[in-house]
Parts: C-alpha cells; structure tokens; sequence
C-alpha cells in the first residue's frame, strides 16, 4: 500500500527534524507546538494545517513549499520503489 501525501509529509517532518539533530520536544518548542501533536503529525495520523506547515518550515529553517515538496518527494521515491519491486516480483 503506497503512503498518502500525509504520512510521507510525516516521514518528510522527521526527516529534515532529525537532520538538525533535534527531539520533537525542540522542533515543538521552535514551532510554539505541542510535542505529541508534532508526532502525530509525523506518524500521518494528523493533518497539519497551513499555519502549522509554516510554523514547522520556519523552525527548521526552510520554506512551507520546501517543506511540502520534500512530502512530495518522499510519496515519489515509494512509488519508484513500488514499481522496483513489483518489476523484480515478476
């Protein structure tokens, strides 16, 4: 089952938040969020809104867009990675 753009702008989250080396604690203290509402929103299992995307792009230093694109170029990767596989299954 291929991730939606939620869960790979989750993925995408804790990536660039790992990338600084930094806790959801920090990365929610930056943001002025609540720590386990930036985990829910790095499992998928919350939609961040506009205003959250921004708040989180601002803490870690990046655009919302780039925030966003690198979701979108996560959600890519899996399906490459899906065809991949499915060519190799065949």
């Amino acid at each position: 089952m291929t991730p939606t753009l939620i869960e790979c702008f989750g993925i995408a989250l804790r990536q660039s938040r790992e990338a600084k080396g930094w806790s959801q604690e920090q990365l929610a203290e930056h943001s002025n969020l609540n720590r386990s509402y930036v985990g829910e929103i790095e499992r998928g299992r919350a939609i961040a809104s506009l205003a959250t995307v921004e708040k989180l792009a601002l803490a870690l230093g990046v655009s919302p867009s780039a925030l966003v694109s690198r979701g979108e170029a996560v959600s890519h990767s899996n399906v490459v990675r899906g065809i991949r596989l499915m060519a190799i299954a065949c």
